[in-house]
């Protein structure tokens, strides 16, 4: 099945960013390794709330390379584009996205296993992280977020490693399918229904889904993407 190169492993330490000083662990950076990878993240990687990052559903976070690109044309060579790591990611690869990575996909990484869990819904740090007060909404827009991983065996990793997809038991449900629910197609009833019986997707995605055949409405996003209120 596919086998991609591991370009990068990073991790990071909780610390102050901008004008409100929010603990985070953000800023990662690279580490050679071999780390170990257990349920709950890389040894070593840290998140400054834990309400809303990390835990079991996201252990890991998958940036694509491949977007870097695009983002250099969009907001031009901001410096933080320049090496892997300007969006808070874990793995950083070519050659994989979300129009070719599905829910429940399962990976080899290393010695150990990881299954896709959910994308990115990102957050109003982007904004500080990168000075233009619109990048969270951009993410958004662009579906260009990335995703997370749980971690079904633990096992070292390494830079270098190949990231060899195993299990692909969702093949109609690449990760830009879910994109569109939640962000474009945000009222399709039938859309709605399949995603609420994802098995594969956390309780919180699902609730999106259940939610909004309930109500009839969308939530509100300006919180998680502005920041108007701490979160």
């Amino acid at each position: 099945m596919d086998k991609t190169p591991v370009q990068a492993i990073l991790t990071g330490k909780i610390a102050p960013l901008g004008d409100r000083n929010v603990p985070t662990g953000i800023d990662k950076r690279v580490v050679q390794g071999p780390l170990w990878l257990s349920t709950t993240g890389f040894v070593g990687d840290h998140q400054g709330d834990t309400k809303v990052h990390g835990g079991p559903d996201k252990a890991v976070h998958h940036y694509p390379r491949d977007h870097y690109a695009s983002w250099c044309q969009e907001i031009g060579n901001h410096p933080l584009l320049a090496s892997a790591g300007a969006f808070g990611e874990n793995l950083s690869t070519y050659g994989l996205t979300e129009e070719t990575v599905a829910l429940g996909d399962v990976f080899r990484l290393g010695n150990a296993v990881v299954e896709v869990s959910q994308g990115r819904q990102p957050c109003w740090k982007l904004n500080s992280r990168f000075g233009v007060n619109t990048m969270a909404h951009q993410v958004q827009k662009t579906g260009r977020t990335g995703w997370y991983y749980r971690v079904l065996e633990e096992g070292e990793v390494s830079s270098g490693d190949i990231l060899e997809r195993i299990e692909r038991p969702l093949q109609d449900w690449p990760l830009k399918r879910l994109w569109q629910i939640l962000y474009v197609k945000t009222l399709d009833r039938d859309e709605l229904e399949q995603m609420a019986a994802l098995e594969k997707l956390p309780d919180g995605w699902r609730r999106y889904a259940q939610r909004r055949l309930a109500s009839g409405k969308v939530e509100d996003w300006d919180r998680r993407l502005k920041g108007d209120k701490p979160v």
